[in-house]
């Protein structure tokens, strides 16, 4: 495992489309939370900081009763700022690279390491599935296939809110993820297995999917 790797995981937010009441982090799928998953996913790496905001004391506990080492960063202005300024806190003094990882995904177990452990930068990609999604343009440099925007009218794949990228080269964001990402642009994107769950009909596929060992 790389230990040049930090990992932000953006748990902050409301999830008020899903409509259960809590943070899309604390959705329970098969008698775990979403964020307990990614954790037990993250197991072996020692920089971990969830960014928290909505239900924080819920998700330190849920976190805590996971692991102890986990940096906790608050976001205090979550209910005005989307995820790109709760990854810009959470990636203060971060370690050479930083994973911008959605407290609302649900990644393939396999995936999310591969794209945390490839060398250098990417973007996770993945088949559009959700409505209205926000695609990723692409070319092909130097036999890589590389993203080169994002874009509500063209794409291939869809932004999946997974990016793994150097800590230097952040400026602040309050907006989306892929807005501070943009003009790091072009980066290598990686192909990654993901069920976002925005939606009831979303929760219920996700749970077939894990029900599945995360295969469709």
């Amino acid at each position: 495992m790389k230990n040049n790797v930090s990992i932000v995981i953006s748990a902050a937010g409301m999830g008020t489309r899903l409509g259960l009441g809590c943070t899309k982090a604390l959705v329970e799928i098969e008698g775990k939370t979403l964020i307990e998953r990614q954790l037990e996913i993250l197991k072996d790496y020692d920089d971990i900081r969830v960014v928290v905001g909505y239900q924080a004391e819920k998700v330190i506990e849920v976190v805590n009763s996971v692991r102890k080492d986990v940096m906790f960063v608050f976001n205090h202005d979550y209910r005005n700022t989307g995820t790109g300024a709760s990854f810009w806190l959470g990636a203060q003094h971060a370690r050479e690279y930083v994973v911008a990882l959605d407290g609302d995904l649900l990644v393939n177990p396999d995936d999310l390491i591969k794209a945390i452990e490839c060398d250098g930068c990417c973007i996770g990609g993945s088949t559009p599935s959700t409505d209205n999604p926000w695609t990723m343009p692409t070319k092909v440099i130097r036999g890589v296939e590389n993203v080169v925007g994002f874009s509500k009218e063209e794409g291939e794949y869809e932004w999946t809110g997974l990016a793994k990228v150097q800590t230097d080269s952040l400026q602040p964001g309050r907006g989306h993820v892929f807005q501070m990402i943009e003009p790091l642009l072009p980066i290598p994107m990686i192909f990654i297995r993901t069920k976002e769950i925005d939606t009831v009909d979303d929760y219920e596929r996700a749970v077939q999917w894990v029900r599945n060992g995360y295969e469709d």
